[in-house]
């Protein structure tokens, strides 16, 4: 069995869709922001391994609720960790671009130095190293602009958005790899099940092809959800938001291939389910 914290977060929705041996603990079970809770979770379920996919993710918020940010991004994971470590259980903890700083142009590898803009990030970074630091058998995944038909997210919003307006102004000098959470709840099993035959701890990357902006994305959502709503390209300097968002989130996925077999997924296959479902 394996054990999967945040239930009703996009990527646990759809761990819970792939198969009877999931599974997801909700807060209620499992309150992140309660010292002890995962511990004790791990402890009375006993999985063959776990799959962290809870998280504070509300990037502008966690820049005014540092400390349930940094509680539940930070400190649970590496609860998790030496838990799993304990009773000789591999962990796979999903991450985020946001570990990094947003410079130049190149995709990131997953060995690059890591600079968080926010409080987000900072805490997901802090979370990274707790589980690195704890001696389970981990997998770090750090994924990026992530969507699926569940939750709050841009494929929703924009479909909302489209339908009501004829023009949205979008930014276009942010750029990444949308993500099916459907892909990366995928990629999270197969290497859960590789960790437990020996494959090596480390920290790996997982965005869709090809890269793209917010601004280009949003016309590839409306084309295919067939919206007459034109998209203006507008700088992040014309959107401000409470916390800093990384202009250049491009990741290098090779690792996860090497390791685990997972190729990076085209997100125009997953954009079509997502619309399509």
């Amino acid at each position: 069995m394996i054990l999967v914290f945040g239930k009703t977060g996009q990527v646990a929705r759809e761990l819970a869709t792939l198969s009877g041996d999931v599974t997801c603990l909700d807060r209620a079970q499992a309150d992140l922001s309660v010292p002890g809770a995962c511990d004790a979770a791990i402890r009375a379920a006993r999985p063959d391994a776990v799959i962290n996919a809870g998280a504070f993710t509300d990037v502008d918020g966690a820049e005014t609720q540092v400390a349930l940010a940094t509680r539940i991004n930070g400190a649970a994971p590496g609860e998790m960790g030496r838990a799993c470590a304990d009773l000789d259980i591999p962990l796979v903890q999903i991450s985020t671009d946001y570990v990094f700083d947003g410079s130049g142009h190149a995709p990131r590898l997953p060995k690059d130095p890591t600079g968080p803009l926010g409080v987000y990030g900072a805490s997901k970074l802090e979370g990274e190293t707790a589980v690195s630091d704890s001696g389970c058998r981990h997998a770090i995944l750090r994924t990026s602009w992530v969507f699926s038909a569940h939750g709050e997210n841009f494929v929703k919003t924009m479909l909302r958005l489209g339908a009501e307006r004829e023009l949205l102004r979008v930014v276009a000098d942010q750029i990444s790899g949308p993500t099916p959470a459907s892909v990366i709840a995928a990629a999270c099993v197969t290497m859960a099940q590789g960790l437990s035959v020996g494959a090596p701890p480390g920290i790996h990357h997982l965005s869709g092809r090809p890269d793209i902006s917010w601004a280009d994305f949003a016309r590839a959502v409306f084309g295919v959800a067939g919206l007459d709503c034109k998209v203006e390209d507008i700088t992040t300097a014309d959107w401000p938001t409470p916390a800093m968002r990384p202009a250049n989130s491009r990741l290098d996925c090779t690792s996860l291939m090497a390791t685990f077999g997972i190729a990076r997924p085209d997100w125009r296959d997953g954009l079509c389910a997502v619309i399509k479902s």
